[in-house]
């Protein structure tokens, strides 16, 4: 059945939808959608829509179709995003649904209500623009950065300090079958972190599922997981927070000292990068985001390099250089290797790179830094009640020498002691020095199993939580 479009008296509507079912089966059905620009011609369009409660798309084509709740978000593709006034594009879709349902009662161009007669002063924007959902909530769009001498700065030169969260799940979801993140992102799950006061969220990925690579269940990855990605970097902007999105898990098999796992595939923190896929992964997440200074980019998450070999030099000629390295069994991606990647691809973004020993150890970082052409390198740490650095002493010793030269964010900060004295003095020491911080991790896990901050998705903290929220708020202006 085709839905009628339904248009007010006088002018034409800004865009007008028809909405049909093409087949119906049992258990779903499949949906059709034509949708007319009648205003000024569009680089980009992005349609959204509201299935009822319990229908699910499951794919869908001539399009980039995702859905969050019962929001579904139809994107152009490369190939069609030119809709000129008067022009019109199909796309379809398949879904499944409990039982019949009512047709969608509303669409939105880029925002912008069609089958109404909106106000003739608002044409449709390009989805270029800040994105109109979610509506931006606190401070507004996040703001571009670069590194100016050690310090992380807005385009207008006000300094930005990163103190927020980690948002686990786009790391291990995908790749074990189960999704792609852990929880809801939708745009109150958001709006919760903001509500802490946080302004950066940190993002781990899983390089498989971004390449949609063929061990991995279509439905996480490529451009699905894509997609997804790329709609919570949205709102975390929104919501006047700093994206920061970070490479944790890849390929490439490794049975030496502390391994994760014996798997080839990207189901746990192997210690360097790979060569294969790595740079691949860099090269389009920053073709993806290289319009977009506001995100930064985390190159991998926790090297180990050092437990593979005895030799500390050696370790940190990896790191940098990549290559063939000592106890490592498959060719290593290093630092260079990744900033390459994303400066082949014109993107000026924040580059972070994290040190050895889990990034807990930055003693030679300024000695093997890579080259950057855009002077836009930060050096990255993180540190844990556990880590060999994990004192004021060795902040002072190892710390302080890096940031006295390039901006320092201690990417991940928290204890296993389901309390926060040990990020109290992280925060503190932090603090005294204008350095920046996020902890691990926003997910409704047990804190006497690992850092979880939160018990539920609306923002609830644990015990161990509680330390950074109200440091937090207590920091906000």
């Amino acid at each position: 059945m085709v839905v009628p479009v339904a248009s007010a008296q006088g002018a034409a509507p800004a865009c007008t939808v028809e909405y049909s079912v093409t087949g119906q089966w049992g258990t779903g059905f499949q949906g059709a959608v034509t949708l007319t620009n009648n205003r000024a011609p569009l680089t980009g369009w992005s349609l959204t829509f509201d299935l009822a409660a319990g229908q699910q798309v499951t794919g869908g084509w001539n399009a980039k179709w995702s859905q969050s709740g019962t929001e579904v978000t139809a994107r152009n593709e490369s190939w069609n995003g030119s809709l000129g006034t008067g022009a019109s594009v199909a796309a379809g879709f398949l879904a499944t649904s409990p039982g019949s349902g009512p047709a969608p009662a509303a669409f939105r161009l880029n925002g912008v209500a069609c089958n109404v007669d909106p106000d003739p002063s608002t044409p449709p924007t390009d989805p270029t623009d800040p994105p109109t959902d979610p509506p931006p909530a606190g401070d507004g769009r996040a703001p571009a950065l670069h590194v100016s001498g050690n310090r992380l700065v807005t385009a207008g030169g006000t300094p930005r300090r990163l103190l927020g969260v980690n948002r686990s799940g786009g790391e291990f979801m995908c790749v074990q079958g189960r999704g792609i993140f852990d929880g809801p992102v939708d745009d109150a799950a958001v709006a919760a972190i903001a509500g802490w006061k946080a302004n950066a969220v940190r993002i781990p990925l899983n390089e498989e599922c971004w390449l949609g690579l063929s061990n991995v269940d279509p439905a996480y990855a490529g451009e699905r997981y894509i997609d997804a990605v790329e709609q919570l970097v949205a709102r975390v902007e929104a919501h006047g927070m700093t994206p920061i999105v970070e490479l944790h898990w890849t390929q490439g098999q490794y049975t030496g000292n502390s391994a994760g796992c014996s798997d080839v595939h990207a189901t746990c923190q192997k210690p360097m990068p790979d060569a294969r896929y790595s740079p691949s992964f860099w090269s389009s997440v920053a073709g993806a985001f290289k319009d977009d200074q506001a995100v930064a980019f985390d190159l991998f998450n926790e090297p180990y390099p050092d437990r593979a070999t005895s030799s500390a030099a050696d370790a940190w000629t990896c790191w940098r250089d990549g290559g063939t390295c000592p106890g490592i069994g498959y060719e290593v991606a290093g630092m260079q290797d990744l900033v390459d990647a994303v400066r082949g691809t014109g993107a000026k973004n924040v580059i972070l790179a994290g040190g050895l020993a889990y990034s807990n150890d930055l003693s030679q970082w300024l000695t093997h830094r890579p080259e950057d052409p855009a002077g836009n390198l930060v050096a990255a740490y993180h540190v844990y009640n556990f880590n060999a650095c994990a004192s004021e002493s060795c902040w002072d010793s190892t710390l302080t020498p890096v940031a006295a030269q390039v901006p320092l964010v201690a990417g991940e900060i928290g204890e296993n002691t389901c309390s926060h004295g040990f990020v109290d003095r992280v925060m503190k020491w932090f603090d005294d020095h204008g350095l920046s911080y996020l902890g691990w991790t926003w997910n409704t896990w047990d804190c006497s199993s690992g850092p979880s901050l939160i018990s539920d998705y609306g923002g609830t903290p644990t015990a161990y939580g509680t330390g950074l929220r109200d440091h937090l708020r207590a920091l906000a202006p």
